[in-house]
């Protein structure tokens, strides 16, 4: 079977990496994922314990559509009795791109048109459209009038982890978090901290991370489990041995999370009581400007910035903090850390080209990133 990961663009190295630290076969990089190939329990584990994908597709044919009729006809050739119950609900996600074939909308409804046409005439009944529930998930991926038709073995993105019992104003997802971890090259026995910590996501996947957990554990369904014939079974069994697996985060490793919002200081701790991990990060109110952390720790900072753009109003304001001047925040805040920090790496995202100036650090590397619809930079320095 032939897979394909999907990721937020600039992730593709470390999903890249994921997959081959999984022993995944035939693993290779693309644009917007990486290619594996396997059985379908190795989506399952995919699925169970990828970081930085968003979904994990099994690509089930390809073929050429140049207009309606040869995508309707090479979509109606497919076995659609295997995926999906003669009752059961789909929805169909296209894309396209350098195809003649470019309004998605018209992709998706005649996709949808030959599945159900043909399961119509197979069975004598109709499957239903349901976007918000569906059975089976199909991505319609189009490009130079080639269509690639593949099932969503995730069912929701996988970035909604299922631990998360606080929202906050707008965290980061998920996927991306684990990503700032990972591109900060923490060692994951040195200390973390996090001034900006919001609702704790960036320690939540941190904790993860160094205790080996798959990210996967704590959700409650994914889409291949909906398939006809799913081993329920030995899907179980893999889960409960991915449980039983050590999970111990190193006895001496500390995290902290620091926010200038006590309302967002009691979600983190809701957060990380999810994942069983409330004991184990300090967590505290305090303001970034008077950050301070203990000398000759040689640890790691890693935060996403304020930046404005996140609540909705001007990038010089952060209502949350009281904050009208983002400016003088970054200034106050890299002060800090130039005179507090030193032997600290910092590992800093922004949303704000502007603001990072002000922060007055010189930064060994910069990586673009995307944060939902906004482009941002992560900033790594040795301070």
């Amino acid at each position: 079977m032939i897979f394909f990961a999907t990721c937020a663009p600039g992730l593709e190295p470390l999903l890249h990496a994921e997959l081959r630290a999984l022993r995944m076969a035939r693993t290779e990089r693309q644009v917007g994922g990486a290619y594996f190939e396997g059985r379908l329990e190795d989506a399952w584990r995919a699925n169970l314990e990828l970081r930085t994908a968003t979904r994990v597709l099994l690509r089930l044919a390809r073929f050429g559509a140049r207009d309606a009729d040869e995508l309707y006809a090479g979509a109606a050739a497919i076995e659609w009795e295997r995926h999906l119950a003669p009752d059961g609900r789909l929805v169909v996600d296209a894309r396209s791109r350098e195809s003649e074939l470019e309004h998605t909308r018209f992709v998706e409804q005649r996709v949808k048109d030959a599945v159900v046409d043909r399961l119509r005439t197979a069975n004598g009944v109709r499957p239903s459209v349901d976007a918000e529930d569906p059975d089976l998930r199909i991505d319609a991926h189009l490009f130079r009038d080639r269509c690639t038709l593949s099932i969503d073995t995730s069912g929701e993105a996988l970035h909604k982890r299922g631990w998360r019992r606080v929202q906050g104003r707008a965290p980061l997802a998920e996927t991306l978090a684990a990503a700032v971890v990972t591109l900060s090259d923490w060692d994951r026995r040195s200390p973390l901290l996090d001034p900006f910590c919001g609702s704790g996501t960036l320690l939540v996947e941190a904790a993860l991370l160094a205790s080996g957990t798959p990210p996967g554990l704590f959700r409650r369904q994914f889409g291949f489990e909906r398939l006809p014939g799913h081993d329920a079974a030995a899907f179980g069994a893999m889960r409960e041995a991915l449980r039983a697996r050590p999970r111990e985060l190193p006895a001496r490793l500390a995290l902290c999370g620091s926010d200038a919002d006590a309302g967002a200081i009691e979600g983190a701790r809701e957060n990380l009581e999810a994942v069983g991990l409330r004991e184990r990060v300090r967590l505290e109110v305090a303001d970034a400007r008077d950050f301070a952390p203990p000398r000759g720790w040689n640890g790691w900072i890693v935060s996403n910035l304020p930046y404005g753009v996140r609540v909705g109003a001007s990038a010089k304001r952060d209502a949350s903090r009281g904050e009208r001047d983002l400016g003088a925040l970054h200034r106050a805040f890299g002060a800090r850390l130039r005179e507090s920090c030193a032997g600290y790496r910092a590992a800093l995202l922004t949303g704000d080209a502007a603001l990072a100036r002000e922060l007055g650090l010189r930064f060994e590397r910069r990586v673009e990133l995307q944060n939902g619809a906004l482009s941002c930079e992560l900033l790594l320095a040795q301070l």
